[in-house]
């Protein structure tokens, strides 16, 4: 890598407090690299022997079982993939594609975990990736289990907005057949859902999103901070 690309790694918190030795040692064999949209990184099943790093774009983790497909998460800068199946050396349990060009960052798996082992900081920052990683999959099945679609979309249309700066209107971030997937429910369900949310002041025209009435959202999605606040 380049120097510029190595300062750039050296700044993201996985790797900040990191021995300057160790640091060195970790990179030396990384890449960043550039891939086009639709490009598969990962596959199911298989062990991993790279961690990647989103730097720029984004990365759709999906899974497959007989002919049907779902995505279970969109990862974005600067989130890694798949941190759990590097540490363990285990397979891994998702597959993962870009959705749009994207700046990927890949660490030799067992450079990671010999890193883990010699240095300490770096180990917590690991644990604390993958602490977050884990309440983030409970408030995902908290939402799925008690929520129906409907309420779903609507939370995650705040989300998105917040996301955004607030302002009551966004751009979708990936077609609507990833969203659906994304959020648990056919592409059909999805257009329905949203004819419903209409009522609620929601508007979308292909992938512009006007909120037209927050408060009538808001009500609506019944939000609370054990599902929806990523730093609850």
């Amino acid at each position: 890598m380049r120097q510029t690309d190595i300062e750039q790694v050296r700044s993201i918190h996985l790797f900040r407090d990191m021995a300057e030795s160790h640091f060195a040692d970790l990179t030396m064999a990384a890449y960043l690299q550039r891939f086009p949209a639709q490009m598969a990184l990962i596959e199911e099943n298989e062990k991993p022997d790279f961690l990647h790093v989103v730097f720029e774009g984004g990365v759709e983790l999906y899974a497959r079982h007989g002919r049907r497909e779902t995505t279970l998460a969109v990862c974005r800068p600067f989130t890694t993939f798949i941190l759990a199946a590097v540490v363990q050396d285990r397979p891994y349990l998702a597959s993962g594609r870009t959705i749009e060009p994207s700046k990927i960052l890949m660490l030799p798996a067992e450079a990671v975990r010999l890193a883990f082992d010699r240095d300490g900081a770096f180990a917590r920052a690991i644990v604390r990736e993958l602490s977050a990683s884990f309440r983030g999959v409970m408030k995902e099945l908290k939402s799925h289990k008690l929520r129906a679609s409907a309420e779903r979309l609507a939370n995650w249309i705040l989300a998105e907005d917040h996301a955004n700066g607030g302002d009551g209107s966004f751009k979708l971030p990936y077609d609507k057949r990833t969203l659906a997937a994304r959020l648990g429910m056919t592409p059909e369900n999805l257009s329905r859902n949203l004819a419903q949310l209409a009522a609620c002041g929601v508007t979308i025209n292909n992938r512009d999103v006007t909120i037209v009435d927050a408060g009538a959202l808001t009500a609506f999605a019944d939000p609370t901070p054990s599902i929806d606040d990523p730093d609850y």
